[in-house]
């Protein structure tokens, strides 16, 4: 079993990785989707109790944010790897601009994730970390080396 945890501010390509790499193997656990914290933790609870594994596609912005998450995960020495998305401030305004709907949040949204991310760490209790950035051909994954 593994965890997968997202890391990046709204639009930085952190949905579509998921589908594009982990919607045939892990279950995603997000928010956006179940409305509320508490069926959200139950869910992601529900995958622990189960030997699931899950991706948790949220922005998780904060370590603060990253530690309810990681904790139990790591009480159970399960692998838990991070995913960190380029936040390109500039370029996940204009993609948000694309969305549409409810899909589409306004760009103070977005300014405030950015403002408030914290790099993750190791030390937080991952097994890995790896940089995600998005280019015209897809996306590409890189060894963690503590880029923004």
């Amino acid at each position: 079993m593994e965890v997968v945890l997202f890391i990046g501010i709204p639009a930085s390509g952190k949905s579509s990785f998921y589908r594009e790499r982990f919607a045939g193997s892990h279950l995603r656990v997000n928010r956006d989707m179940l409305k509320t914290r508490y069926r959200e933790l139950s869910l992601y609870q529900w995958c622990l109790e189960h030997e699931q594994s899950c991706v948790i596609d949220n922005t998780n912005s904060t370590r603060e944010v990253r530690t309810p998450w990681l904790r139990p995960a790591q009480e159970r020495g399960l692998k838990i790897t991070g995913y960190f998305f380029q936040s390109r401030i500039q370029d996940c305004l204009e993609r948000n601009r694309q969305r549409r709907g409810a899909d589409r949040i306004p760009d103070v949204g977005v300014r405030d994730h950015h403002a408030r991310l914290e790099l993750p760490s190791l030390e937080e209790g991952f097994t890995e970390l790896h940089f995600v950035s998005m280019t015209e051909e897809g996306f590409t994954i890189t060894p963690w080396h503590h880029e923004v």
